[in-house]
């Protein structure tokens, strides 16, 4: 009877003991993810808040743009919110109407503008863009 108490014990040392380190090793696992908020915003670069989604069925497009250096995009907009993440080179955003500029530089994340004329300049280096689109179905991401 003394050995059945004994073999009740290791098991019960044991099944914490397994327990435990499962706990952990999950734990040690969680602490490698890391979240950095690359940016949070109601209005895009120039300070005019976003006003809606577009209506319909929803469509997230997610596109890797390479502007050559020395390069300007043509006079666009956007009819729906957009956000572009610089992963190299520099770009200049210019607003066609008031003239007011913004640089960015890899790393930095741009909330892009709805419904106004602007466009995109490189200096010496290439940039290369990841621009996130929340549009609708069918939409078009830019107009001229």
């Amino acid at each position: 009877m003394f050995d059945v108490f004994k073999l009740k014990a290791v098991r019960i040392v044991c099944g914490v003991s397994l327990s435990l380190l499962a706990g952990l090793v999950g734990a040690h696992n969680q602490s490698i993810v890391e979240s950095q908020t690359l940016l949070r915003s109601g209005a895009s670069w120039d300070g005019l808040p976003y006003v809606a989604y577009p209506s319909g069925s929803p469509e997230l497009t997610v596109l890797k743009i390479t502007i050559p250096a020395h390069s300007a995009l043509p006079w666009h907009t956007h009819p729906m919110p957009n956000a572009a993440y610089v992963l190299s080179g520099e770009l200049t955003v210019e607003k066609k109407d008031s003239g007011e500029k913004k640089t960015l530089v890899a790393g930095q994340v741009l909330p892009e503008m709805v419904g106004a004329l602007h466009r995109g300049q490189t200096g010496d280096s290439p940039a290369v863009l990841i621009v996130f689109y929340a549009g609708a179905k069918g939409m078009p991401l830019s107009q001229p």
